[in-house]
């Protein structure tokens, strides 16, 4: 069967698998039973979240954060993937069979793969928001403002849509023993190496950029603590937040581009050093995590954020005021602004208050 990892459409560079893998009993149990429940699930439950989130934060009454609007576009991002989703589910359901057509089947991976960039894009964003909101609020005032958090939106998108073109080109309705399959062309070693530069520079990268700027935040956080001695329950909270955060993104999409970096390595030696058995394993084993981002995001910031629970419950409960969900229209970046600005404020005045002792 063409490509039968749970997420070889989401993987470029996999080698392709021919038909006579579907003898594989207990692989096509995992295939045509798991997969399809497991996507169905992760469809309804994103879709409905997503569209929850959006409309909660689009419709929000009074001053929206910036960090909203990279939220809101990570939301629809995750969304017109997840409408593609049924596509996919029938794909598998039917042993790999595409049955809707060389339109769709190039449609739908290019619209994958597009939300594979964003979604990193847009994460690296968020987190740089943050940074700068949390770690140098009034030097970056200037910066941060709707005109450019919507520009930077649209460059990620621009960007995004450039970046899925390969799959979109690579991708069609391939004929194999009269059956049709959703198959990528064979890459040539040129392309490979092309996989391999741009995984780094639109996935790792980008990871480290997020890990950096949260990891600064967390300690700035440590030593506001023992140098203050303060232990703040919004502080606590939003150290919580941070690592949830960071956690789930790596979590669901580490393991699947480790594995894609095996796959691109093996395509770039004669004799490939990873069998097609294990990537074959880790693809199944990776690739539902990597799914299962686009609909666990509306959890995670209805459970940890406040602001965002808030409105989410105005949105489905209008009659509800926000007295009834706490007074407090204090978001924790602006918290945390808040007493850094203050704490180095006085680091400040106690190195110059130095100085001027030394002198």
């Amino acid at each position: 069967m063409d490509e039968t990892t749970s997420l070889t459409y989401l993987d470029n560079y996999a080698t392709s698998q021919g038909p006579d893998f579907e003898d594989d009993h207990s692989h096509v149990l995992y295939t045509s039973v798991f997969l399809p429940i497991f996507y169905t699930a992760v469809f309804l439950i994103g879709v409905v979240g997503n569209l929850i989130l959006i409309g909660a934060l689009h419709f929000k009454r009074g001053s929206q954060r910036l960090i909203d609007i990279f939220i809101i576009n990570l939301a629809v991002s995750d969304f017109i993937f997840l409408v593609t989703l049924p596509l996919w589910v029938d794909k598998e359901a039917s042993l790999g069979l595409w049955r809707t057509g060389s339109f769709l089947c190039k449609g739908s991976s290019y619209i994958i793969s597009v939300n594979m960039h964003s979604s990193v894009f847009f994460l690296t964003c968020m987190s740089a928001e943050r940074y700068l909101a949390i770690m140098c609020p009034s030097a970056s005032r200037k910066f941060r403002r709707k005109d450019c958090t919507y520009g930077v939106c649209v460059s990620v998108w621009f960007i995004s849509c450039l970046l899925g073109l390969p799959t979109l080109l690579s991708r069609d309705l391939t004929m194999i023993e009269d059956k049709p399959y959703c198959a990528e062309e064979p890459a040539t070693l040129s392309k490979h190496a092309w996989a391999l530069v741009s995984l780094i520079f639109t996935f790792f990268v980008p990871l480290l950029s997020i890990l950096t700027c949260y990891c600064s935040i967390a300690r700035k956080l440590c030593t506001y603590y023992q140098q203050s001695g303060k232990h703040n329950k919004k502080l606590q909270k939003s150290i919580k937040i941070i690592f949830i955060v960071v956690a789930a993104f790596v979590s669901s999409w580490l393991p699947f581009n480790i594995f894609k970096v095996l796959s691109i390595i093996s395509g770039l030696q004669e004799e490939p050093f990873f069998s097609s058995a294990m990537l074959q394993v880790g693809m199944d084993i990776s690739g539902p995590l990597a799914f299962s981002n686009s609909c666990i995001n509306p959890f995670i910031y209805y459970f940890f954020d406040g602001y965002i629970r808030r409105a989410i419950i105005c949105c489905l409960c209008p009659c509800l005021k926000n007295s009834n969900l706490g007074s407090s229209t204090e978001t924790s970046d602006s918290h945390l602004s808040k007493i850094f600005t203050n704490f180095i404020h006085g680091e400040d005045f106690s190195r110059r208050r130095r100085r001027s002792v030394s002198l």
